[in-house]
């Protein structure tokens, strides 16, 4: 299964929720992606341009995106950015597949 990862950020009122309420928010995490047959390999918070980071594995693309969905309309969150990560055979195959193609720059 593809593996994901998320950079989100709270919004000021999350934050204040948490304070005033310190919750694992990790357990929220895992049952959203259990619930499309994914799982959750990691949840971290961080300093920085994002609070925190998640890793994911999901069975497709639409799946992670109907979790990313759920989680950005719920509005505790200020953003919410999600990357596909390849393996490094993908990577290869993909390197494999971009020699084939014969790319033009725009007016060559």
């Amino acid at each position: 299964m593809p593996l994901y990862l998320s950079r989100f950020s709270y919004t000021p009122e999350t934050w204040a929720r948490l304070i005033n309420n310190p919750e694992d928010r990790r357990k929220a995490a895992q049952s959203y992606i259990e619930s499309i047959g994914g799982s959750l390999h990691g949840f971290w918070y961080a300093f920085g341009a994002h609070d925190g980071y998640t890793l994911w594995e999901a069975p497709d693309n639409t799946s992670m995106a109907a979790v990313a969905l759920a989680i950005s309309g719920g509005g505790a969150l200020s953003s919410l950015e999600t990357t596909v990560l390849l393996t490094v055979d993908e990577t290869l195959d993909a390197l494999r597949k971009a020699n084939q193609i014969r790319y033009q720059a725009p007016g060559a």
